[in-house]
């Protein structure tokens, strides 16, 4: 609420300084707690070991996210979006190739590169969550949004597909290309393909691109 002085409102001061000085603060919170939620695992992981990691206060780390289960939120939304700001997935400029291209078999190579994307950053974090959901209440709630909002995400890129020039493959109706764009837009499969096997990143681009197409396009 603003103050008064001399019978006049006044703003509420606002640093610029301080708040960049909180940013960069969770920022570090956020890369540490990605790391030791992926190396260790999120139950043995503690809010301490985090702002140990960190190089702040716990106290600070509580201030600034509340709870251990909201820490893990915002890791792995960060970790989706590639940085902290407010911008669904959907309007990032990366995503933009979905929406800009001229056919469905471009669509898809588009989403196979997105995919990817994703995966390269996300997938630890990903893995982090479904080990942890059977143990954790409130990351069993997260790992089902996770689930739902990758489907969101594929039914999303098919009703792209509808407004191009040509029908699905013959068998895919709606339901069946959500289900199948809903497997492969798995952040798990990068991770056993580039992470495990070692594939370059191009290489499974091309190969979950061509995946996608077998499945979807007519």
């Amino acid at each position: 609420m603003a103050g008064v002085k001399d019978g006049k409102p006044t703003r509420p001061y606002r640093s610029a300084v301080r708040e960049e000085s909180a940013r960069r603060t969770r920022q570090a919170v956020v890369r540490a707690a990605t790391d030791l939620f992926v190396t260790r695992g999120y139950a043995a992981t503690s809010l301490a070991d985090v702002a140990a990691e960190a190089g702040v206060a716990r106290p600070t780390v509580f201030a600034a996210f509340g709870s251990k289960g909201a820490l893990l939120r915002q890791v792995l939304d960060e970790a989706l979006a590639g940085d902290d700001e407010p911008v669904p997935v959907a309007r990032r400029p990366w995503f933009q190739p979905v929406w800009e291209a001229p056919d469905q078999g471009a669509v898809l190579d588009a989403y196979a590169g997105v995919c990817t994307l994703i995966g390269h950053r996300a997938a630890g974090a990903f893995e982090t969550v479904r080990r942890a959901a059977d143990e954790a209440p409130e990351v069993a709630d997260l790992w089902e949004t996770l689930l739902r909002n990758r489907r969101a995400g594929a039914a999303m890129v098919v009703d792209r597909l509808l407004t191009l020039d040509g029908p699905l493959r013959p068998g895919a109706g709606v339901e069946r290309a959500v289900d199948a764009l809903w497997f492969y837009n798995d952040p798990a499969h990068y991770a056993a393909l580039v992470q495990r096997c070692g594939w370059a990143e191009e290489s499974f681009r091309q190969w979950l691109a061509a995946r996608m197409r077998d499945a979807l396009a007519g």
